[in-house]
């Protein structure tokens, strides 16, 4: 049953820790990597699920690789990532190995991965395999394409999802200039929220009724949820939309501003807005003229609009309009670096940039969980396992034995941590 309580989780032998959140009671299984899946994870271990990520024997998750950054020797990409999981390592190339997944799928709700189509299967640890094993799994695989259609064998990079899905085609500054990528791998971590947001129902439905199932979602997929405004535009008009920057495609304006010392967004789409908006700017006239009057005028006149009201932005500093706009109830604010965006007042108020102790990294920043509970908060409780960390730990708790899991890890079907010299 799904329990909103507490419960102790070891993550480290020395220390017990309080897993809480709405989702405690929850086992999760991650043999995924990189990006997508684990962000499902992530967002699962964070609302209370205990999460084990099972890592391959040669090298573990791609991530730990993907350096620079690092903190004394950890991954900052590895341990940003898969924090609040425990962590074991598992050859699935050797049959002992795939008898402890076996054995682990036994006492777990959800199964993720983000293998290429059939790596599980032919391996014999695939859906159907695993559903003999536990018929309540909820089995997550989360790919390039989905597991059906003319691509569903392909390999899924983010950037081949954004520019496939449409995203790349509406980003960039305007007509004519190179398609640009969305900054952050935004494919993958919708994909990854995606998940998450579906082995939540799933796991709904099993509480009411037992039973498993398998989800499929993709990064292509995530890609498209992203274009909801532009795929209504071609859909209703059948012209596809392209890039405008900054800007908005049915609202104007609603874009960046270059102030004298920055830039700064301003969302004064509306016919009230603009009005109060023509004012602050001391041209109130503005707002009568014919091309700008209404929402439809401004779309068609959008360039006349943005190069007659640009220079007037650069007259004051960002401060000097926020205050000014803020006043007016005007929605306005300031394009923050990353590094100014996790100082933010709003940022620490919310949680978003916690602290967690590293047994290596020592105290690290991360990210926090972006949903608030009232009566389940979730929490940000351990950092990231080390390689093979609680491979032991994991295998006592599969019902192993110290001379079987000696064999195990003797044999290379398990790795267990080694410090480094």
């Amino acid at each position: 049953m799904l329990a909103c309580g507490l419960s102790m989780e070891s993550s480290n032998p020395m220390v017990a820790v309080k897993r809480q959140g709405p989702l405690v009671g929850m086992r999760v299984l991650d043999l995924a990597h990189v990006m997508a899946g684990p962000t499902a994870a992530r967002m699962l271990a964070d609302m209370g699920a205990d999460v084990i990520k099972v890592e391959k024997a040669d090298g573990g998750d791609d991530t730990r690789r993907m350096l620079p950054p690092d903190i004394k020797g950890e991954s900052a990409a590895y341990m940003m990532m898969n924090r609040n999981k425990r962590g074991i390592v598992l050859d699935l190339k050797q049959p002992a190995a795939r008898e402890v997944l076996k054995r682990l799928v036994g006492k777990a709700d959800v199964l993720i991965e983000n293998y290429r189509h059939d790596t599980l299967v032919k391996l014999g640890v695939g859906y159907e395999a695993l559903r003999k094993v536990n018929p309540g799994l909820i089995y997550c695989a989360i790919s390039g394409f989905g597991r059906s259609g003319p691509l569903a064998t392909q390999g899924g990079f983010d950037l081949i999802a954004q520019g496939l899905s449409g995203l790349m085609a509406i980003t960039g500054e305007g007509p004519g200039r190179p398609p640009v990528k969305v900054g952050a791998p935004a494919c993958d971590i919708v994909a990854g929220i995606l998940g998450a947001m579906a082995i939540a129902a799933a796991y709904a439905h099993k509480l009411k009724t037992g039973e498993g199932q398998a989800i499929d979602t993709s990064l292509f997929e995530a890609g498209i949820t992203l274009t909801y405004w532009q795929s209504a535009i071609a859909l209703a008009t059948g012209v596809s939309p392209g890039p405008m920057g900054s800007a908005h495609p049915l609202n104007a304006p609603y874009q960046a501003f270059e102030t004298r010392d920055g830039w700064m967004n301003v969302g004064a789409g509306s016919d009230k807005f603009f009005g109060q908006l023509c004012e602050i700017l001391g041209v109130p006239a503005l707002a009568r003229d014919a091309r700008f009057k209404s929402g439809r005028d401004r779309m068609t006149n959008l360039d006349q609009l943005i190069e007659t009201i640009s220079p007037h932005f650069k007259t004051r500093t960002t401060a000097d309009w926020l205050a000014l706009l803020e006043q007016a109830g005007i929605p306005a604010g300031p394009v923050l670096s990353i590094g100014d965006m996790l100082e933010h007042p709003q940022t620490a108020a919310r949680e978003m940039a916690p602290t967690v102790a590293h047994p290596v990294a020592g105290v690290v920043r991360t990210v926090g969980l972006p949903v608030k509970f009232s009566g389940t908060p979730g929490r940000v409780l351990h950092a990231a396992p080390l390689f093979g960390e609680h491979t032991r730990e994991v295998l006592v708790e599969a019902g192993y034995g110290a001379t079987e899991i000696d064999a195990l890890i003797a044999s290379g079907a398990a790795v267990e941590h080694r410090a480094r010299d």
